[in-house]
Parts: structure tokens; sequence; C-alpha cells
């Protein structure tokens, strides 16, 4: 019996669609193992295809190539250790997310995944068959079981490996970030190893793809539940892993132990990491925003700074008669702390321009919200014609206060093709600029010390698109807005939940009538990084046309 199995752990950045590329960085991790003296290679859940791939991996011309792929990566693959890879496989009609063992130059083996997730960002129920309760795969004469990421949140799949002689348990997954997801992932894992005595290994891929940002954090449970591996969230990694057989079975000699940033760091990362991995994947190296003076938009221009470096950001002050001196000192300033360039459109010319065309047509009305309105979208148009012309992406700044209320402008500061902020509450943006702050890390491009003063986190925050305008004018308070979204939409309280906790009940029926009334506006939103499981988008999908409301 082979006494020591050798384990490569490749916890990498895959590309959607990208085949060929994604074929390349397993090859070179198995490169990698065989120099190492690996018995295995592990790569990710779906790693050939990237993931998520939602309805493109249905395309029969897609996962037919993908499939192709493997089997000529099995060729390239032949002379050395095996490589395990998770891709799609089609057979007898049905389409499967599987994990595929490449031995000899072949698919020697498959696994099916079982438990499909039909909640929060997934829904595999729709693209792929239910695999069956399977037994596990031999390398050598090492028998190995791996459940497929969602399959090791439940008992029965590596129950049945244990019982059918598995060894040990190698977990690969898809598993994106949503705030403090470590504990959860830890605690189901920890309950699959004192249900089976066998160690386990989570391994998870980083990256970001569309809203989500896939987190690494790849662990290895010995039996008991001891840690014995920790590899660094939100890195790609590559580590080697011993596991010894003895009397009691086999065990995973200790490996190293990645420091565990706190959840405020782990969000600013995720939201850099997502517009990193945006503009990389879809091409877009510059990035242009509208920095206004006020706190979200300079939260944006840093994080894109952090991002991509301060030289591929251009910010645009576009002021009307409306706009404060403050303002502008203030966006001034953050661009000189941050580097990057700012020029400045005035709108007042195009406004009037706008606002007589339309006079004979408003004639006899009074001034409301659409004249407010036709400043933001002015900006908008104006900022678009730039992107247009410099081949740059616009980033959006809406947090997810507004987002959820509606106190945005449709085609106006809602334009753009990313928004990073997009899940992050208002009264978190105040903490997270303190933090960013206080902080610098090495995965930052931005510089370091205080990229956003005190005054620009602490006047009351205001779109500035009438004389002395305020948020207060039209929304409760952030910390009580924040208080009651929470309840509503993170929560899916009730109204008489919201209020026994202390709110009016007036205040909570306006609040819940502004969010259902502004689905429309979400629906036509631009995507944004993902921090929790109720972030809008795939997580959370309400009809726009709606006529019910919560009257308990």
């Amino acid at each position: 019996m082979t006494d020591r199995f050798r384990l490569t752990l490749a916890q990498l950045n895959p590309t959607v669609g990208a085949l060929s590329a994604n074929a390349s960085k397993a090859f070179d991790a198995w490169t990698a193992g065989k120099e190492a003296g690996a018995d295995m290679v592990a790569l990710s859940e779906m790693f050939i295809t990237g993931y998520n791939t939602q309805d493109l991996v249905t395309k029969p011309a897609f996962h037919r190539a993908a499939m192709a792929e493997v089997e000529a990566l099995a060729r390239r693959c032949a002379d050395g250790p095996a490589l395990a890879i998770g891709g799609p496989w089609f057979e007898d009609g049905t389409l499967f997310n599987a994990y595929l063992i490449l031995k000899g130059g072949r698919v020697a083996a498959r696994v099916l995944k079982h438990h499909l997730p039909n909640e929060t960002v997934f829904d595999e129920v729709r693209v792929f068959g239910t695999g069956p309760l399977g037994g596990p795969y031999a390398v050598g004469d090492t028998r190995i079981g791996s459940p497929i990421c969602e399959d090791a949140w439940h008992s029965d799949v590596a129950e049945t490996l244990a019982e059918t002689g598995a060894g040990f348990l190698l977990v690969p997954n898809g598993s994106p970030y949503y705030r403090d997801k470590f504990d959860h992932r830890i605690n189901h894992m920890v309950a699959r190893v004192v249900e089976t005595g066998l160690p386990l290994i989570y391994l998870n891929m980083v990256g970001g793809q569309d809203d989500q940002v896939f987190d690494g954090g790849t662990f290895a449970l010995n039996p008991g539940g001891d840690l014995a591996l920790q590899m660094p969230l939100f890195d790609e990694a590559i580590a080697h892993v011993d596991l010894l057989r003895g009397p009691g079975g086999w065990r995973i000699e200790p490996g190293a132990m990645a420091p565990q940033p706190d959840a405020w760091e782990q969000d600013y990362r995720v939201m850099v990491e997502s517009v990193r991995d945006y503009f990389r994947k879809t091409g877009f190296r510059q990035a242009l925003l509208g920095l206004s003076g006020g706190i979200d938009s300079a939260l944006v221009a840093t994080i894109a700074a952090d991002a991509l470096g301060p030289e591929n950001l251009r910010c645009v002050m576009l002021p009307s008669e409306y706009t404060s001196q403050d303002s502008l000192d203030d966006a001034a300033a953050v661009a000189n702390a941050l580097g990057c360039r700012l020029d400045t459109v005035p709108i007042s010319g195009p406004r009037a321009a706008v606002t007589d065309t339309l006079a004979p047509l408003f004639q006899g009305t009074d001034a409301d919200v659409t004249e407010e309105n036709i400043q933001s979208r002015l900006r908008g148009l104006l900022l678009m014609a730039l992107a247009n012309k410099f081949g740059e992406m616009l980033l959006t700044t809406g947090n997810k206060s507004e987002v959820a209320v509606g106190y945005a402008t449709i085609y106006g500061d809602m334009a753009g093709g990313y928004n990073p902020i997009k899940d992050l509450y208002k009264t978190r943006v105040f903490e997270t600029c303190r933090w960013r702050n206080a902080n610098h890390r090495d995965w930052m491009m931005g510089p370091t010390g205080e990229m956003i003063a005190p005054r620009v986190i602490d006047k009351p925050p205001s779109a500035e698109l009438r004389e002395d305008q305020k948020d207060a004018d039209s929304l409760p308070p952030y910390e009580v807005l924040d208080a009651i979204l929470t309840q509503l939409i993170d929560n899916e309280a009730s109204v008489a939940d919201v209020v026994a906790m202390g709110h009016d009940r007036e205040t909570v029926k306006r609040v819940e009538h502004l969010i259902y009334i502004s689905e429309y506006k979400r629906f036509q939103s631009a995507p944004g990084a993902r921090l929790t499981m109720r972030s809008f988008w795939l997580d959370r999908r309400y009809p726009i046309v709606n006529r019910w409301r919560d009257n308990e």
C-alpha cells in the first residue's frame, strides 16, 4: 500500500468561456505538481469553462468544445500525475456538472454532481441533470471521494463515499463570496468530517465573474475537525499537500496557515477584485466616473484606483449652478490624493439649451423633479460620450440604499457599465471610507494614506440638483433607512416585523413602496459586486409589475 499521497491544490482564476486559456492554466498547475512529485493535481468546479456559466453551458457547441478541451488536456497530461478538473459532461442526452479525473491520456473517471443548488445566484436545476449517488474513484491504490460543491453541504453524498471506501474527501468548489461565508463553509465541512471520520480538503476558485467574486480560501480538515491547511483568500495560489496513511487511515500533514482578514477588509477586497477582473475579462483597461465631491463617487474612485491603478482612472467633475464650492474643492482633493486625472465639464450651457428646447412643451407647468433630472441625464450623456470616445468604461456610483429606493436617475447617474458599491448600504459606505483611509494592502494599486477627507465623509449627503438640497429632504436618515432596508430586503421581514422593532409604520410603508416601484430601475441598472446573500440581480428576483403591498 502507498503510505503517502501528495496532492497539488490549484486555487486559480479561470475566465468564463476562455476554454483554451483555462486549459493552459490547468496544464501549468499540472506541470508544477509533476515537478513537486504529486500523485494528483486538483482544480476547482467547472474550471475548464469558468464559473458561473449560466445558460451558456447549455449551448451544444459550447459544452462540446469544453469536453473536447478536457480530452485534449488529458492527452497532454498523459505522462505524470492524475489531473482532476471540473467541467460539463454530456451523456445519454443529459448535461451534467462533472468532476473529471484525467489519467493515462484519457478521462479515466468522472463524478457527476448530485445536489444542484437552486437558490441565490445559482439555478443549476435549470441547466444540469442530477447525477447519481456514486462511489470513490481510484488514483493508484488510493480511493478518493469528491462531493462537488453543494454535494458537500448535504450529508448523504459524503456518507455514501465513506461507506464505499473513500480514504479522504476532496471537495471542488465554485463558491462565491458573501459576508461571513467562510464561517459557514467551515461549519458545514466540519460536519462532514465528523459524520464520516475522513479528512476533507475544500478547494475553491478565485476571481471575479460579473457580480460574483470567488474568494478562494481553500482549507483542509483532519478527522476531529482540526484545521491542517489554510490557503489565502482572493489570491491565486498552488499548494502541495501530503496525506499519510497509518493504522487509523489518512491524515493531512499540517501546512501553511494564511491569515484571515476581517469583514471590512474582505468586503473592500471584493469590490476591488470585482472591478479588476470585470475590466480584465471584458478587455477594458481604463475607467471613467463622475466625481461629484460626495462620498459615494469618492469611494468608487478609490476602489477603481486600487483595482486598476490611478493612471488608468479619469474622474470628471460636471458642475451646475447648484454645485457648491465645497464640492468642487472636495472632488479636487480626492483626485489629488489618488493621483488620478480630473477634468471639469460644466453643464450649465447644455442645461440651458435643453431647457429652452423644452420650454414650449413645458409651458404652463411648474418646475419639479423633471428639471432636476435633466441635469443628471446631461451628466450621463457627457460621461458616456467621453467613455465612447476614449475607450473607457464608465463606473456608476449608487449605493445599495439609493438603488433600493430608486433615489437615482435612470439614464442619468445610473449610466455606466459597472457599480462597485451596488451592494453596500450607505451607512457601510461611511465606515468603508474610514477603513480605507486607515489601511493599505499590497493588493491595492492606489497610494497609501488618507484618500477621502473626513469632511467628505461627515458632510450631509446631497445630489445638488436644486438649491440647498439634502438627501434627508426625500429620505429618512440613513441610519433609519438602512435598518429598515436590511429587514425588508436582506431578511425578507414583514412590515409588522419591522414596526415591532420600533420603527414608525408610516415610514416603513413608504420605504416598502419605494422598493417596489423602483424595480424597473434596478432591472436596467449596471451589475455590481455581490457582498451579501440578497444583492440586487441574481439573488433577489422580483417582478417589475407588482401591485401587492404588505398590509399586516
